[in-house]
């Protein structure tokens, strides 16, 4: 994190961990089940642009309050992207970027580092079918790292440091592949 006096270990206590199956406790309301019908996914399709949604710097993507995502962040997140660690997962409206997430796979881990939309419910569209591709990846871990009204409404919940860290190291032993 970088918030204006250079680059900083954050961490919270306890984590916000979304679910990667609905039969796992993932929600998808019936209305937005319909509604992702009309979100097309893609992996590392639009790297670049993902990270400059979640900096709000990419046309049509709301303000964001802070950016914790500094130049010197973008060039670390970019050169994990070139060794696999960093990925986007995107979300399309025909051929425009509707959404994404922006995040680091670790073993079977996905750590979410942040996620923005363009269009509505375009974040959300892309953690849904962020969860489903995971799971059919075999996937065992998507970190939201903090929960927040609308991640609760798709049922993230929130682990203490402890589990988390049984979690996580069980499923950084996995060899999975995004």
């Amino acid at each position: 994190m970088d918030n204006g006096d250079g680059l900083r270990w954050y961490g919270v206590p306890g984590r916000a961990l979304v679910p990667l199956t609905e039969d796992a406790g993932l929600h998808v309301a019936r209305r937005m089940r319909r509604e992702l019908k009309h979100f097309r996914p893609s992996v590392d399709l639009a790297f670049d642009e993902v990270i400059a949604g979640c900096r709000g710097h990419l046309p049509g993507s709301p303000e964001r309050d802070g950016e914790w995502i500094s130049d010197e962040l973008v060039e670390i997140y970019q050169h994990l992207h070139t060794t696999g660690l960093a990925h986007s997962f995107e979300v399309w409206q025909g051929d425009e970027l509707a959404g994404g997430v922006l995040g680091l796979a670790l073993g079977g881990a996905f750590i979410a580092e942040s996620k923005f939309h363009r269009l509505t419910n375009g974040s959300k569209a892309a953690l849904i079918h962020l969860a489903e591709h995971l799971d059919r990846q075999g996937f065992a871990l998507l970190d939201a790292q903090i929960q927040n009204p609308h991640l609760a409404t798709l049922g993230v919940y929130e682990v203490t440091d402890k589990e988390y860290r049984r979690l996580l190291r069980r499923a950084l032993a996995l060899d999975v592949e995004l």
